[in-house]
């Protein structure tokens, strides 16, 4: 009767929706009404999620259902993979990535933005789902010098140093095609690197402060050079050198082509933060501002264009 019974069980997955994450969930777990009938049963969910933080935190997860009665265990049973909790935003980002495909023409696609705000992350995705190649300014800086880490590349030849080979590398990127480039947070700072982005289409991911603060304290600082020199609390220090070193960047970081707000993002979404923001989500909203600003281009072509023929 027990083996039945979990047989007939049918589960649909989603998020679980509960106060005791520290980064609330978005959805929740239900059951079917069968289920809901046999309130004798005790059902233990666990999830396993992947230890490394990545643009795929949530679409990779195998999750275990343990239907026990009368305190004995009846069965087990294991999901492949949790991709489907993507499905919706996987479609979004296929459908959106046919539209703006055409307008890219291979041109490059520089993330660019303060430490911590997931140029990496949300770049991958970018990559895959347009079939780009993915590149990290910084690491190619490090395969170039022979360090393994910008902290190190900081603590032995300085910052300028890596400045100067990280405008290296981005003009060697400039006469590449069809790269998504993670630009390191500072790059903005020279007009010469903006010379050699303009080759391509520049992104500005805008994340409040307060979300990058916490997102550095919760990892740590090590591989932050610009921050990595203060005791005490981490989320104040990092709070206190981000403001500074955004008051110095924020001008520039306007020159972006582009610029995908996760402010914007969680008021759309109705979220009353944007913690709860998936990278997914952004990967989105930085093909919807690619495809307004390629309309404006392709609007100002065609207006400056009929005034030449009049």
């Amino acid at each position: 009767m027990e083996a039945n019974f979990a047989q007939r069980m049918q589960i649909s997955t989603a998020w679980i929706d509960t106060d005791k994450f520290p980064r609330k969930p978005t959805s929740f777990l239900r059951f079917s009404g069968r289920f809901k009938e046999h309130k004798g049963h005790q059902v233990f969910v666990s999830a396993q999620f992947r230890p490394v933080r990545d643009e795929n935190r949530h679409r990779w997860a195998s999750f275990q259902v343990s239907c026990s009665y009368n305190n004995s265990q009846v069965s087990t049973l294991e999901s492949e993979s949790l991709q489907d909790l993507l499905d919706e935003e996987a479609l979004i980002l296929k459908n959106k990535s046919q539209e703006i495909e055409p307008y890219l023409n291979g041109r490059c696609i520089y993330l660019v933005g303060m430490m911590g705000s997931g140029k990496t992350t949300v770049g991958k995705i970018l990559s895959r789902t347009i079939h780009y190649s993915f590149c990290d300014c910084d690491k190619l800086v490090e395969q170039d010098v022979g360090v393994p880490s910008v902290a190190k590349i900081f603590e032995i030849h300085g910052e300028d140093f890596f400045r100067d080979k990280e405008t290296e590398a981005l003009e060697k990127l400039s006469i590449e095609h069809r790269f998504v480039v993670s630009t390191g947070g500072g790059a903005v700072i020279r007009d010469e690197n903006w010379m050699y982005m303009s080759k391509g289409i520049s992104v500005w991911l805008d994340v409040p402060l307060e979300e990058l603060a916490q997102r550095i304290a919760a990892v740590g600082t090590k591989s932050r050079p610009l921050l990595d020199n203060e005791s005490g609390d981490a989320y104040t220090n990092a709070f206190r050198r981000l403001s500074t070193l955004f008051e110095k960047r924020h001008k520039a970081y306007k020159n972006a082509k582009a610029r995908v707000s996760l402010e914007n993002i969680a008021a759309k979404l109705g979220y009353k933060d944007v913690s709860n923001i998936t990278p997914a989500m952004i990967a989105i909203e930085v093909f919807y501002c690619l495809f307004h600003v390629f309309s404006c281009i392709l609007y100002f072509c065609k207006t400056r264009t009929l005034v030449f023929l009049l």
